[in-house]
This record gives C-alpha cells, structure tokens and sequence, in this order.
C-alpha cells in the first residue's frame, strides 16, 4: 500500500547552519531518491508572507499551505542537497535528494519563494 505520507528517513534535530530546528537523513540517501512524501492542507485566514512555516500552494501565490511530517522544517539553501516538488492537485509534496546526502547530515532545499515573501527576507 502506497502512504500518503513517508517520512521514515529522516529526523529531527538543532539545525548545524541556524537558529531552530533542521531536518537530517537518518540513513544515507542518494541522488534521486524520495527523501519524504507528504500531504498539504489548504488554509484560509492565514498570511504566508508572516509565516515562513506555511508554503505557497497555488501557481497566483494566493493560497497557503501547511506540510505534514518533517516538511515545515527543511532549512533554506541556494544550491541545497534537495529538492521540493510539489503537485497542487493532489496537494502532495515530495523532498527529493539532488545529491548523495550522508547519514547524520542536514537536509535544506532552495526556497522558491523567497524572493517575495517578507518572513524569508532576513536570511
């Protein structure tokens, strides 16, 4: 049976590169791999550009999301060691590993929406 959800590769712990929390591979996963699946909810009465735990869940920015599992707590990285793909029909967001990422280490991933929204400016 295929899970909506599959986070069993990683856990969480202080992040090594800032303040807070920080996802990190339980195991040794390589590129290509699913790192986590997880489902989103639609939210309404909320503001994303306040929040930097919601994602932006729609292709005009105007509706947001919050992630099930790890998926809150990936750090930002420019280059990162992964990637987010999300699938707004089905309100599903994979983390894919861009590269081999070692036992024990953090996962981050690029903001996409960091350009434009207000909560990621200071970093």
């Amino acid at each position: 049976m295929n899970s909506y959800i599959d986070d069993s590769k990683v856990y969480i712990d202080k992040s090594e590169v800032c303040e807070g929390l920080g996802v990190f591979a339980k195991e040794n996963i390589y590129k290509g791999e699913l790192i986590e699946r997880g489902i989103i909810t639609r939210l309404i009465n909320v503001d994303g550009h306040e929040n930097p735990h919601l994602f932006t869940w729609s292709d005009d920015r105007t509706v947001w999301g919050c992630g099930s599992g790890h998926l809150p707590f990936y750090n930002h990285d420019v280059l990162g060691n992964a990637k987010k793909v999300g699938n707004l029909d089905a309100d599903i967001l994979e983390v894919v590993a861009t590269e081999f990422i070692p036992a024990g280490t953090e996962i981050m991933a690029p903001y996409y929406s960091k350009s434009w929204r207000k909560c990621f400016q200071s970093f």
